[in-house]
Formats: C-alpha cells, structure tokens, sequence
C-alpha cells in the first residue's frame, strides 16, 4: 500500500462505497481496475484474469487476502497479484491510499 497521495493518485471513494469482500470494478485511464475491500485492507488489481482465456476478477471471491477466479478457480494473492501453485502466472496490482475515510488508487 502507497503511503503518500501523488499526482498519479486518482480517487475512487469513500470506504462506505465499497462493500466488504465484493468486488467492484472502477474504470481509470481506460484501465479496468478491480477493487476489493476486506477487513483489513482494499486491493486494486487489473479486472482481468491471468489465465490465458481471460476474464473479470471483479466477481472472483475474497478469502482473506486471496481472490478466486470465477471461472477458472485460480487463487490470486491480491497483496503481489501473484497466481498460486500449481497454477502459475500474476495479475497486476496497483498501491491504495485510505485517507479520512476517502479511497485513492495510483496509477504506474
């Protein structure tokens, strides 16, 4: 998680927008992002699977900092984006600041 808003911050919400372990997706810069919200954190990955068929992520479901892809079953840790074994492969993740309540996500 970025500690710091920079000019490639881009705010997406508020925490109460977001409910807990459902994803939403969040479009910037013509980038679908995927965001989910857990107890503990809110991730921002690219709403796209790493399988090689594709597909959203938004829909996958949160198990404390994993995702499961809804249609092929990978595990996606969402802290580093990485696939888990024996499947492989890594979705790209993106830092999110929470500021007084108020979500930003920064774009590389």
């Amino acid at each position: 998680m970025s500690n710091t808003i920079t000019e490639k911050s881009v705010y997406i919400g508020t925490t109460d927008e977001f409910l807990e372990r459902v994803g939403r997706t969040v479009v910037i810069e013509g980038q679908s992002l995927a965001i989910f919200k857990t107890a503990e954190q809110i991730y921002a990955l690219e709403d796209r699977s790493p399988h090689p068929k594709g597909g959203p992520l938004n829909e996958g479901i949160v198990s404390g900092h994993y995702v499961y892809d809804p249609l092929y079953d990978w595990k996606i840790d969402m802290r580093d984006g990485c696939v888990q074994a024996p499947d492989e492969g890594q979705v790209r993740t993106f830092p999110v600041l929470v500021e007084e309540n108020k979500i930003y996500v920064t774009m590389r």
